[in-house]
């Protein structure tokens, strides 16, 4: 290899080489479930960066995944924002979870896509708007990268709720949830900083 190269790849944090992934090291945020963090690269979510949910229909846990998260973030007095929820969101549910409402903000689903897409893409800029959740299946992949360098940008993390599984997308993490009794099935799609990827069941129920 061209010794220039060589230095480029070696020196350059933002690049990851496949044959690196073995000693690739991440720090995730715990995600309040110790089964899924023993099984993430990092021990837990990703940070900077955005996360794809891939499920059969809305509904099924994936929110329940991501309560402690939520419950953390409105701790430290940061934002977290809903872009075209399939439901309104059940306040008393969530304050009973500790999530404090005051930081939550929720864009309805008949807003347009460009309306949508620039609130996405303003809101993981900003450094106070920890969490961003999407439910659009319509953000093709150069989009995606839009959002990923935002996420960047921000030090944000952001979701995308999608019921179709496209293998070509380069959200960060990407999972797939699968009902099971008492809880979720979750298999790693993909996940930056291994190609070992395997699955875990999350018990709910405690949750």
């Amino acid at each position: 290899m061209n010794t220039q190269l060589q230095t480029l790849l070696e020196n350059n944090p933002q690049i990851w080489r496949a044959k690196d992934a073995g000693r690739y090291q991440m720090t995730g945020t715990p995600t309040g479930h110790p089964q899924l963090d023993a099984t993430l690269p990092g021990g837990g979510w990703p940070g900077s960066a955005i996360m794809e949910m891939v499920t059969p229909q809305w509904g099924m846990g994936e929110l329940q995944l991501l309560l402690p998260l939520m419950r953390s973030i409105t701790q430290q007095k940061r934002w977290i924002l809903w872009i075209s929820p399939p439901y309104v969101p059940y306040a008393p549910a969530l304050e009973r979870a500790g999530i404090d409402m005051d930081y939550v903000i929720v864009i309805q689903p008949d807003t347009s896509c460009k309306d949508a897409l620039w609130s996405i893409e303003k809101a993981l800029q900003t450094r106070v708007c920890a969490l961003v959740l999407a439910w659009l299946n319509w953000l093709p992949n150069g989009v995606i990268r839009r959002l990923q360098l935002a996420a960047e940008e921000g030090h944000s993390l952001g979701v995308l709720f999608r019921q179709h599984n496209d293998q070509h997308s380069p959200a960060a993490l990407r999972l797939q949830l699968h009902p099971s009794e008492k809880g979720v099935h979750v298999e790693i799609l993909k996940a930056r900083g291994t190609y070992h990827y395997r699955s875990v069941h999350v018990n709910l129920q405690l949750h």
